[in-house]
């Protein structure tokens, strides 16, 4: 019989999900009904699903009609779907939907994606008041696991295990808890910000020729679903030097919108309009050349290094994404979020 399972009369709330799911670490839960019979599954992406979208039932939460393969199946047929399917895991079931195994292609040694992931987590996050007075932003605990972890585990299960944090406020807390990484099955190091860099100055302290390929930026306070390789594979088919993740949102005017000309003429009338706009995610995937741009050691944002990277003609690009996503900011979003019950 698989480990990495749990009945399902065994998850009676939310913090139980989290709890088995952190116990096995590779962001894989099966859960099966007494019988042995396949219920369902759970994963990383499920967990922050939930919360982004404020779901707290558990059957809203466990995925009840998970890809399966057969037990039989052939472990290189196994490994090949996997890597055609971009998936870690994978429940392998009887004629009878009894679960027999938890196939895990960390298992058989995956090969990590060679990207590293830049983690902007050196803000003060003054926004959120005393939430941040003793523990930095990405440190704030969502059900019991920290905003910071729930980013790791995002790119992790993605295949991207190589982290750099830039750390400045309360940054012992961040390398207390995580250390090198390894406790993670990840790599982690860190570039400390000896003052306040904005979110992109602090890649110029990060040491020439760590970058061989592509890279990721995030903030640190951004938990989202986005699927990062297919920004990777946009980047490369678009042979973009920077990208920058948005979505699009719209908002809803609750009056009517009056147009009018210069002599006070009424024009039109626009009964509360919707208007369709995108905004920028703290997301980014950049060309190692990208750093070349940055002043050493100076305060600088990414929206400026973008309209830089534009001017001198580098190929700049936009990535629409449909996933859920967000920036916990203030108190009420992060109290959004939190307040599981």
């Amino acid at each position: 019989m698989s480990s990495y399972k749990i009945y399902r009369d065994q998850l009676e709330t939310f913090e139980d999900v989290i709890q088995q799911l952190d116990s096995y670490g590779v962001g894989f839960l099966a859960v099966v009904n007494r019988d042995e019979t396949l219920y369902g599954i759970v994963t990383d992406g499920d967990i922050r699903k939930a919360l982004l979208q404020q779901k707290r039932e558990i059957d809203a939460i466990i995925n009840t009609q998970p890809i399966t393969l057969p037990h039989t199946t052939p472990r290189s047929q196994i490994v090949s779907y996997l890597q055609s399917k971009r998936r870690l895991h994978i429940p392998l079931i009887d004629e009878k939907a009894t679960l027999k195994e938890v196939f895990l292609l960390n298992d058989l040694n995956f090969e990590y994606k060679p990207n590293k992931v830049v983690i902007m987590a050196g803000g003060l996050g003054s926004r959120l008041g005393d939430l941040t007075k003793d523990t930095p932003k990405p440190m704030l605990e969502i059900k019991g696991k920290p905003i910071l972890e729930y980013i790791v585990d995002s790119f992790k299960n993605q295949g991207f295990n190589k982290f750099i944090f830039c750390v400045n406020y309360k940054k012992e807390v961040i390398e207390s808890y995580f250390g090198d990484g390894s406790r993670f099955n990840v790599q982690v190091e860190y570039v400390v910000e000896e003052k306040r860099l904005g979110t992109a100055g602090a890649l110029s302290l990060i040491e020439e020729g760590c970058f061989e390929d592509p890279f990721f930026v995030v903030n640190g306070d951004v938990i989202s679903n986005i699927e990062y390789q297919h920004v990777l594979d946009f980047f490369q088919a678009n042979r973009a030097q920077a990208v920058m993740c948005t979505k699009e949102l719209s908002h809803t005017n609750p009056y009517a919108e009056v147009e009018f000309d210069a002599e006070k003429n009424l024009m039109n009338l626009k009964e509360k309009p919707t208007k369709i706009f995108h905004i920028n995610l703290g997301v980014y995937l950049l060309d190692p050349k990208m750093t070349t741009l940055l002043p050493t050691n100076e305060f600088y944002d990414m929206p400026n290094l973008f309209l830089k990277a534009k001017k001198q003609d580098f190929g700049v690009k936009v990535f629409s994404v449909n996933e859920d996503w967000v920036d916990i900011g203030k108190p009420v979003d992060y109290h959004k979020i939190s307040d599981v019950q």
